[in-house]
């Protein structure tokens, strides 16, 4: 049987690619954080007012997807990912309640293939804006795409990412993908257009 190149092998141990899966699901916590105002001494008599609501717009999301595994059809899990298990394999986060995700990978005969999806959800509305990249049209408020081919033990390996921002919801596709007979990488276009039809189908199950 033929071997398969270290780094490429180490793609396909869940717990040690999940951990690295590019999200940093488990140890960033940059949500919004305030001081809790005190309340009235025991010496003030007059109970206090409420302050009128400032009339600022609220997020479009409150959380991101609950089951991430399932926000794409079994068919094109199926298309993308060949020889994968449709559940997937979910994406662990400290804070379900804004960060969730999930990842799909296999080597089916000599082909592999890589696809996850990472949501993350801030407490606060606004415009996002992708930094490099090439632009996506049409795709949420603002969208890129980046490529890049790399090679380990001469296996070609070609990823695209798709960042996609949404009012205050970001969603991330990694896709990747090469043929270990061949060593040669994954086509380019292939590998473009499913992140792209990865991340509208992820974008979508934001509104479910």
């Amino acid at each position: 049987m033929r071997s398969l190149p270290l780094t490429l092998v180490a793609r396909l141990l869940p717990v040690a690619v999940l951990a690295a899966a590019g999200v940093a699901m488990t140890t960033s916590d940059d949500s919004d954080s305030s001081a809790t105002p005190a309340g009235p001494s025991p010496q003030t008599s007059a109970p206090q007012t409420s302050t009128p609501a400032t009339g600022a717009a609220a997020p479009r999301y409150a959380k991101p997807p609950e089951e991430a595994c399932t926000v794409l059809p079994e068919s094109m899990i199926k298309d993308l990912v060949p020889g994968a298990k449709p559940a997937g394999n979910e994406l662990k986060s400290s804070d379900l309640n804004r960060r969730t995700g999930c990842s799909w990978h296999a080597l089916d005969d000599f082909d592999y293939r890589w696809l996850d999806i990472a949501y993350d959800v801030k407490s606060v509305t606004g415009k996002q804006k992708s930094e490099g990249g090439s632009a996506v049209p049409g795709l949420g408020d603002d969208a890129s795409v980046t490529e890049k081919t790399t090679k380990d033990d001469d296996q070609g390996i070609r990823e695209a990412v798709v960042t996609v921002h949404q009012d205050n919801a970001t969603v991330t596709v990694t896709y990747n993908g090469g043929d270990f007979e061949s060593h040669k990488a994954a086509d380019s276009d292939d590998i473009r257009k499913g992140a792209i039809g990865a991340a509208k189908k992820a974008l979508a199950a934001l509104d479910g």
